[in-house]
C-alpha cells in the first residue's frame, strides 16, 4: 500500500471536499481518500499496481479541480 498527498486546487466548501473524496475512494485499489479543505490536499491510500496517480489527478481535475503534486 502506497499513500500520496497532492495539492487539489479549487475546493471552496465542505460539498466539494465530499465529491473528491467520494471520487477517489470510487477507483479500483484505492483503499481510503480524505481530502482537507484548510491545506487544499488529498491523502490517498491505494494499492500502485492498480491505480496511479495520473488515474487519480485526471479523476479529480474531472470534477473541475487542479491537482498538482
Amino acid at each position: 500500500m502506497t499513500t500520496k498527498t497532492f495539492n487539489v486546487t479549487g475546493m471552496k466548501c465542505m460539498g466539494c471536499v465530499s465529491n473528491v473524496e467520494k471520487a477517489l475512494n470510487a477507483l479500483d485499489g484505492v483503499a481510503s481518500a480524505k481530502a482537507d479543505l484548510t491545506a487544499k490536499t488529498a491523502t490517498v491510500d491505494y494499492d500502485e499496481t492498480k491505480v496511479g496517480f495520473a488515474q487519480m489527478q485526471e479523476t479529480v481535475e474531472k470534477l473541475g479541480f487542479e491537482v498538482t503534486e
